[in-house]
C-alpha cells in the first residue's frame, strides 16, 4: 500500500471509531474503504471485524462511567451476541465467496436504512426514560433478538450499534446513554469472538481462500482506538445529523459499486 492509501485507511478507522461509539454504523465507512483499496470482500470484511475490536473496546472505556449497576445485564447480554457472532463468523466461511457477494449489497442498504431510522429509535429510548420506566424489568425476547444481532454482527455487522440499539430501546427500560455504554460492550464482544474465529481459521488454513490483511488491519485498529477514545469524550457535540448523511451516502456508494462489480 501507499503512504495516501495507509492516510486514508488511518482516517477511515478515526472516523469509525467515533461514529462506533456514538452512531454504531463504522463499518460502512471502513469497508467500502477497504474494498477501494482492491482487498476482496470477504477479507475486507474479515480484516475490518478484526480492526475495529480495539476502538469498540476504547468507545466502551470511554463509557465507563455509564456502566455502572449493569453487570447483570451486561453478562447477559454478552453471553447472546457471543454465541450469535460464532455463528455469523462461520457462515461468512462456509458460505462460498460468491454469496457474500451477493448478500452484501442488502445488507449495507439494510444497515443505512437503520442508520436513517436512528433518530427514531433514539426518541423511543428518550419517551421511555421520561416515562419512568427505568426500574422495569428487561423483556425476555431481548436476549433472542441481541443472539440474532450478534450473528448479523459476526457475518457483516454494518450498522450493529443501531440494531442493538433499536433491541435495547424497545425492550430495556433505562436511560439512552446507559444503553448506548452497554451497545459498546456488545459490539467490542460480537466483533471479538467472530475475530478470533477468523484469525484461527486463517492462521491453521482450516478452510480455502481464508485470509487477513494485517497491514490494513494494523492502521484500521490504530485509527479506531483514537477514534473510540474521541467519540467517547468529545462526540456528543458533534452534529449526528451530518455524521449519519454521510454514513447513508457512503453505504449507497458502497452498495453501488459492488452491484455492478
Amino acid at each position: 500500500m501507499t503512504a495516501v492509501e495507509l492516510g486514508a485507511l488511518l482516517f477511515a478507522g478515526v472516523w469509525a471509531g467515533v461514529i462506533n461509539t456514538i452512531v454504531g454504523s463504522g463499518t460502512l465507512v471502513t469497508f467500502p474503504t477497504m474494498l477501494a483499496l482492491g482487498i476482496p470482500p470477504v477479507t475486507a470484511n474479515m480484516s475490518n471485524c478484526i480492526g475495529l475490536v480495539p476502538g469498540s473496546v476504547a468507545g466502551a472505556f470511554g463509557y465507563r462511567r455509564e456502566l455502572v449497576g449493569q453487570r447483570t445485564r451486561i453478562l447477559r447480554l454478552t453471553s447472546a451476541v457471543l454465541l450469535g457472532g460464532v455463528v455469523g463468523a462461520v457462515l461468512l466461511l462456509v458460505l462460498p465467496p460468491r454469496a457474500f457477494e451477493a448478500i452484501v449489497p442488502a445488507l449495507i442498504l439494510f444497515g443505512v436504512a437503520l442508520v436513517a431510522l436512528q433518530p427514531w429509535l433514539a426518541r423511543r429510548v428518550r419517551e421511555r426514560a421520561e416515562a419512568g420506566e427505568t426500574n422495569a424489568p428487561d423483556a425476555e425476547w431481548v436476549w433472542p433478538a441481541m443472539f440474532m444481532t450478534g450473528a448479523y454482527g459476526g457475518y457483516f455487522g454494518a450498522a450493529f450499534g443501531v440494531i442493538s440499539m433499536g433491541v435495547l430501546g424497545a425492550g430495556v427500560h433505562d436511560a439512552m446513554q446507559r444503553l448506548n455504554a452497554v451497545k459498546n460492550i456488545l459490539a467490542a464482544s460480537a466483533n471479538a469472538v467472530a475475530s478470533v474465529v477468523f484469525i484461527v481459521v486463517a492462521q491453521f488454513d482450516l478452510v480455502d481462500g481464508v485470509d487477513i490483511a494485517w497491514l490494513a488491519t494494523a492502521v484500521l485498529a490504530v485509527g479506531a482506538v483514537g477514534g473510540g477514545l474521541l467519540g467517547a469524550s468529545v462526540g456528543r457535540r458533534l452534529s449526528p445529523l451530518v455524521l449519519r448523511g454521510v454514513i447513508v451516502t457512503v453505504g449507497f456508494v458502497a452498495a453501488a459499486v459492488i452491484v455492478a462489480g
